[in-house]
C-alpha cells in the first residue's frame, strides 16, 4: 500500500509541475521537449529487458556507455549547429550534409515505423495477450491519425500533442523509478538482489550495442528546428534534453538490473510489462499508458523531423504535408513486412551512418581552425565510429 501510495504521489507531483502553464509555455522547454520525446520514446520500455537478457550485471555499464556514445555524437551536431552549417545554409559541405541529410530522413522514417509498432504492441496488451496482427492493425490506424493531424494542422499542432505526451511520460517514470527504487530497496535489506552472468560476451556483446542505438537517438532533432529556435537555444536544450534522458537511463537499468533474473520471463518487445507485475500492482497499467505517451511523442517528433527535412532538401517541391504522406505509406510498408527488433537494427544503422557523417563534417571544420587537433581527432574518430556500428551492429534475437 505505501508503495502504490508513494509511486501515485510522484507521478502526480511531477505532472502537476510539468502541465504548470509556467512551464509548458516556457520556450527553452519546449525547444527541450522535441529531442526528449524522441530520446526517451522507448528507451525505458524496451532496454531494461534487453539489457538484462544480454548484459545481465553489465547492463548499467552497457547503458552507460550508450549514453556517452549518444552524447558524444550530440557534441558533434553541436559543433556543427553554432558553426551555422546547416542544410539551409551549407555551401562548402552541400554534398555531404544532403547526403547525411536524407539519411536521416530515412532513418526517421524506420524510427516512426518501430515507435507506432512499439505502440500498438503495448495497446493491444490493455484487452489481451500479444497478437502481432491486431497490434499492426491498431499501428496502422495511429499511422493515419498522425497524417490527418499533420496535413490539416501542421507543425503548432503536433508540438501540442507532444508536448503533452512528454510531460504525462516523465510523470509517470518518475512513478515507475520511485516503485523500482522501493522494490530493489526491500530486496536489498532481505538479502535478494542478483547479479546475472551475462550470456553475449566479446564482439557479439559490441555489434548488439551497435544494433541499439536508435533506443538512445533523438537528440539530433534540434539542428533542424532552427525556423523556430535560434542556434544558441537548440543547443543548450539538446545538450539538457541528453542529460535528463541519461540519468532516467542509468537509474531505471541501474535498477531493474539486480532484481530480476534472466530466466524469470519470457522475453518479448513487452516483456517490462510482465516484470513490473512482480513490483507493484499499479506499475503495469500506468506503464503501458507511459508505453503508449511515450511512443507517440516520440512518433510525432520523428515525423516532425522527416517532414521539415524532406520539404528543405527538395526546396519546398515537396511540402511538408506530403512529406508526411511519404512517411507514412513507407512506414506502414514496414510495418506490415519486419518485426520491431529488425526495425530496431535497421534504424540504428542508419542514424548511425548520419552521426558518422555529421562527426566527418565536424572534423573537418576543426581542422580549419587554429590549435583544435584534439576536437579534430576526437570528431574523426567518432565518424569511424559511426560507420562502424552502421556496418556491423546486429539485431536482438527473439
Amino acid at each position: 500500500m505505501l508503495q502504490n501510495s508513494l509511486i501515485i504521489f510522484s507521478t502526480v507531483i511531477v505532472g502537476g509541475i510539468l502541465f504548470l502553464p509556467r512551464v509548458a509555455n516556457n520556450s527553452y522547454w519546449r525547444a527541450t521537449i522535441t529531442p526528449l520525446a524522441s530520446i526517451i520514446g522507448s528507451g525505458f520500455l524496451i532496454l531494461g529487458p534487453i539489457l538484462n537478457q544480454a548484459y545481465g550485471g553489465y547492463a548499467p555499464l552497457a547503458m552507460l556507455v550508450l549514453c556517452i556514445v549518444a552524447f558524444l555524437f550530440g557534441s558533434a551536431i553541436r559543433s556543427n549547429i553554432a558553426s551555422r552549417i546547416e542544410p539551409k545554409n551549407a555551401k562548402a559541405f552541400a554534398n555531404l550534409e544532403t547526403l547525411s541529410s536524407w539519411i536521416l530522413a530515412f532513418a526517421y522514417i524506420i524510427s516512426v515505423a518501430y515507435y507506432l509498432n512499439l505502440f500498438g504492441a503495448f495497446a493491444i496488451r490493455l484487452v489481451s495477450e500479444a497478437d502481432p496482427t491486431n497490434a499492426k492493425i491498431l499501428t496502422t490506424c495511429i499511422f493515419l491519425l498522425i497524417l490527418l493531424v499533420g496535413w490539416f494542422k501542421g507543425f503548432s499542432a503536433l508540438e501540442r500533442m507532444e508536448q503533452i505526451s512528454v510531460s504525462l511520460k516523465l510523470a509517470i517514470i518518475s512513478g515507475l523509478i520511485v516503485g523500482l527504487a522501493y522494490f530493489a530497496g526491500e530486496y536489498a535489506i532481505a538479502g535478494q538482489l542478483v547479479f546475472n552472468p551475462a550470456p553475449e560476451q566479446g564482439w557479439a556483446a559490441l555489434t548488439l550495442a551497435f544494433g541499439l542505438i536508435i533506443t538512445i537517438q533523438g537528440f539530433e532533432t534540434s539542428r533542424y528546428l532552427g525556423d523556430e529556435y535560434d542556434a544558441p537555444t537548440r543547443i543548450s536544450s539538446m545538450r539538457f534534453a541528453q542529460f535528463i534522458s541519461s540519468i532516467i537511463y542509468v537509474v531505471y537499468i541501474g535498477l531493474i538490473a539486480y532484481i530480476f533474473r534472466t530466466d524469470d520471463f519470457s522475453f518479448s518487445e513487452t516483456a517490462i510489462i510482465d516484470m513490473m507485475k512482480v513490483v507493484a500492482p499499479i506499475l503495469p497499467a500506468l506503464l503501458i499508458a507511459a508505453a503508449l505517451s511515450a511512443q507517440f511523442s516520440a512518433a510525432i517528433a520523428d515525423t516532425e523531423g522527416a517532414g521539415g527535412i524532406i520539404s528543405e532538401l527538395t526546396n519546398g517541391r515537396i511540402k511538408t504535408r506530403y512529406a508526411y504522406a511519404i512517411l507514412v505509406c513507407a512506414g506502414l510498408a514496414l510495418t506490415w513486412s519486419a518485426n520491431i527488433f529488425e526495425l530496431i537494427s535497421y534504424a540504428s544503422r542508419a542514424f548511425a551512418l548520419y552521426y558518422g557523417l555529421q562527426a566527418a563534417i565536424a572534423a573537418f571544420l576543426a581542422s580549419k581552425q587554429p590549435k583544435n587537433e584534439m576536437k579534430m581527432i576526437g570528431f574523426g574518430l567518432l565518424a569511424l565510429l559511426g560507420i562502424c556500428i552502421a556496418v556491423f551492429g546486429t539485431s536482438v534475437e527473439v
